[in-house]
């Protein structure tokens, strides 16, 4: 159920000492529950992909994208390959056969499309390995028979890369989900390519530590699939990225070469970092079957908090002050402009959990090791926004419960646009001064071509912006009542043209994949899609991994 209260106490801006404020969430256990029961049905995890009838279901990617034809170099999947998948396999539970089996199409197809029902393909054949030993026997027999693979964990990706286009083989890491070692002391987490983000985070939980990523889709994205497109996420500002804390990773070539770098030592500089080029390939060049992560201790103390600001400048002003005053335990500050706020509202019922509606909003949080330490800190840090005129109001979380609701406001703005239809998103990188300005530029232009409205006719209901301003991170959302051509005519390649006039780039998180591949020379040069291109012949030279996407 819904949180439909709102309290009545007064707002941040009206207290002269801010760490006393009374949360707007009231603290009563009756409605403890209803706020804990709306994070519960409105999760900030995206559920795992249900069964769809064929209404339901997308299009063809081949239809969608028509000059992408099939690779006549790539064989066709027989009932002979089939029979040495399962010989290899063993249960069949490990080979979803729609090869020699017409009755496996309906468990096939949540493999063959995204969640977000834009792509879909053609596949017959899905493979889930349960070891390293099993995916290297799989690749090997791939190449020698020259079958096109499409590497897969979560399925959670915004831009195409984890499902097949044509009837590529769906290689699941599912099964190999195991935590293999902890080391309690270090803080070095051993673990396999399909383990949940989420599950593992809860592990670690319970030793005191934390992972140092954490996504929207943290109930369902793999860690192999978060390392294969170098996922950033909202602890980026505190823990860097995935380059940083990766230590080691196992991959299997595509001749089933296995490339054993499980190295659990921070300082190791004999020879070329090798497992670097892996992170964020997307499954081109390998396939991760285990990583080893330097995971920091978990924060002790933590604080969120949530304002709203009248601009963005004042946002800026704010991330600068929250810099100064936070510095080492300031591990996340997101942005999320009105419209975002109100699709959420919406969606879920909910009422916002300040009295006012703003332009902005900033959700806020720290994480530290003394509590009253970190609330002296942020106390400094709430007086001088709020004496300086940089936030109007705001509101702070007294619990884990009121943590939790308040990060449901910037955390459910996915899942809310997926409920109001379909989602064109662009996740990039601008630099700071500019990043909303692609928002508003973007509005402009989708109303100048008189697609943005209230009504049916107008096939785009919204265009708003949200973000991890922390790390020049911004998703640029456009929510329609349906895909549309015409949209997309108008989005593409305006907003990569206007992203590499300002030296930004064109994908921040979640890599390339089918959707923008053919745009990679908006953010690299000639000369760097060359040298990706003779990396993935070196290495992939019968192109089985991935194909059509990347580069």
């Amino acid at each position: 159920m819904a949180c439909r209260h709102r309290s009545s106490t007064t707002t941040l801006a009206r207290l002269a000492k801010p760490a006393r404020l009374t949360p707007r969430l009231s603290t009563q256990p009756q409605l403890q529950s209803q706020v804990a029961s709306a994070v519960r049905c409105f999760s900030s995890s995206r559920p795992h992909q249900l069964k769809e009838t064929r209404c339901q279901q997308g299009k063809f990617t081949s239809e969608t994208y028509p000059e992408l034809k099939r690779d006549p170099r790539y064989g066709q999947v027989t009932k002979e390959h089939v029979d040495y998948f399962k010989g290899l396999l063993g249960t069949e539970s490990a080979v979803i056969d729609g090869v020699t089996n017409e009755n496996a199409t309906d468990d096939i197809e949540p493999f063959n499309s995204d969640w977000m029902r834009k792509y879909r393909g053609h596949c017959r054949l899905v493979l889930k390995p349960s070891s390293t030993e099993e995916v290297s026997k799989i690749l090997k027999y791939c190449n020698d028979n020259k079958l096109a693979v499409v590497p897969q964990g979560g399925n959670t990706g915004l831009v195409g890369g984890s499902v097949p286009v044509f009837d590529e083989i769906v290689l699941n890491m599912g099964r190999m989900n195991n935590i293999i070692e902890f080391d309690e002391v270090s803080g070095i987490l051993t673990v396999e390519a399909g383990a949940i983000l989420e599950v593992v985070d809860q592990f670690l939980a319970g030793k005191g530590y934390i992972f140092p990523l954490d996504l929207g889709a943290k109930g369902s994205c793999h860690i192999g699939g978060n390392l294969s497109t170098n996922a950033g996420g909202l602890r980026l500002l505190r823990y860097g990225s995935l380059h940083g804390t990766t230590l080691g990773i196992e991959a299997v070539l595509p001749d089933g070469t296995v490339v054993d770098d499980l190295c659990k030592l921070r300082k190791n500089n004999t020879g070329y970092d090798i497992k670097q080029l892996f992170i964020g390939s997307e499954g081109t060049i390998g396939v991760i079957t285990k990583a080893v992560i330097q995971c920091p201790q978990r924060p002790k103390a933590q604080n969120v908090a949530l304002f709203g600001l009248e601009s963005y400048e004042a946002a800026q002003q704010a991330f600068r002050e929250a810099k100064g005053h936070l510095s080492e335990i300031l591990s996340a500050f997101e942005l999320m402009d009105a419209g975002s706020q109100a699709l959420v509202r919406q969606v879920t019922k909910k009422n916002s959990p300040l009295e006012g509606e703003y332009p902005f909003y900033c959700l806020i949080e720290t994480s530290g090791s003394n509590s009253d330490h970190d609330g002296e800190k942020l106390q400094t840090f709430l007086e001088d926004v709020m004496e300086k005129g940089i936030v109007v109001d705001g509101t702070l979380a007294q619990d884990e419960t009121q943590v939790k609701a308040l990060w449901s406001w910037r955390e459910g703005i996915t899942e809310a646009l997926g409920h109001l239809g379909g989602v064109y998103k662009y996740d990039v990188s601008i630099p700071l001064p500019e990043m909303y300005q692609l928002v508003e530029d973007t509005k402009a232009r989708v109303q100048e071509a008189g697609l943005l409205g209230d009504t049916d006719e107008h096939p785009v209901r919204a265009v708003v912006g949200y973000g991890h301003m922390g790390d020049s991170n911004l998703h640029l959302n456009v929510s329609t009542r349906r895909f549309d051509e015409r949209v997309e005519k108008v989005l593409e390649p305006f907003v990569y043209e206007w992203i590499s006039k300002r030296q930004g780039s064109i994908s921040a998180e979640h890599g390339l994949g089918l959707a923008k591949k053919k745009y990679i020379g908006y953010s690299r040069t000639p000369t760097m899609v060359g040298l990706m291109k003779q990396l993935k012949d070196l290495y992939d030279p019968n192109a089985i991994l991935n194909p059509y996407k990347y580069i």
